[in-house]
């Protein structure tokens, strides 16, 4: 069996999967990551683990604890030139996360031809694959939460508190939600014209995916934007995979 782990900056989210099959999943805080070893407790099952980590080197320690003194394959994924049908046109190949690189794997493998790849969580990135599957550039800027709590901490008069989006706030809690809102899908709806075609499609992944598809304007785009879950575990798969043949 075949573990895999994408830790990111707030989550960490694993899958357990028999061959193609996902067995099980879950989702950690990436606070109780030191939990992991003991959620596996008999890896003598696993065979295989294939990790994205960009939480860090404490994190990537309890990774190494699952299975220890089991001689298990640990692989962590660090992003390449060409990998999957994938060519990657970062300056330095390595710097690009090894999320964004296995998210624009798993979209590539989705879509097959020039696309979108948005993942909204602690951060928001937004890359794009060119028909090749090249991947041509990216953004990267704050996550909706982020961008709120960045402004209330920085600020002495904005206080925490939930607002709801409307399209113009009349108080301080909605026009910090509906702020962060807009300039996601603001960013994201520039960086599609920007690809100059109006039949690409649009990936988005991550925790506030959801928030963030009902807001962009669907006129532009021929074909929705497409929530898909798990795109970093997915990726991982066909990397694993890849490395199998």
């Amino acid at each position: 069996m075949k573990l895999l782990i994408d830790a990111g900056n707030t989550r960490v989210k694993w899958a357990l999967l028999d061959g193609d099959e996902w067995l099980r999943s879950g989702v950690l805080p990436v606070e109780q990551a030191d939990e992991l070893p003991r959620l596996f407790s008999r890896p003598q099952e696993i065979r295989q683990i294939w990790v994205s980590n960009v939480a860090g080197e404490t994190v990537a320690q309890h990774i190494r604890n699952i299975g220890i003194g089991q001689s298990i394959p640990l692989h962590f994924v660090v992003a390449r030139e060409i990998q999957c049908g994938v060519r990657n046109g970062y300056s330095q190949a390595g710097q690009l996360g090894s999320d964004r690189w296995a998210a624009l794997v798993a979209a590539w493998h989705l879509v097959r031809r020039k696309c979108l790849v948005v993942s909204s969580g602690t951060a928001t990135t937004i890359d794009s694959l060119s028909g090749q599957g090249e991947f041509i550039g990216g953004l990267i800027l704050p996550g909706v939460a982020l961008m709120q709590s960045s402004l209330v901490a920085a600020t002495n008069q904005l206080k925490s508190a939930q607002g709801e989006y409307v399209p113009f706030p009349l108080n301080s809690a909605d026009a910090l939600y509906s702020g962060a809102i807009q300039a996601s899908c603001g960013a994201i709806e520039r960086q599609y014209s920007l690809l100059n075609d109006h039949g690409a499609p649009v990936v988005l992944s991550g925790g506030a995916a959801g928030l963030l598809q009902p807001y962009l304007n669907q006129k532009l785009f021929a074909v929705p934007p497409r929530v898909v879950d798990n795109l970093v575990l997915q990726g991982l798969l066909i990397i694993a995979q890849e490395a199998s043949v």
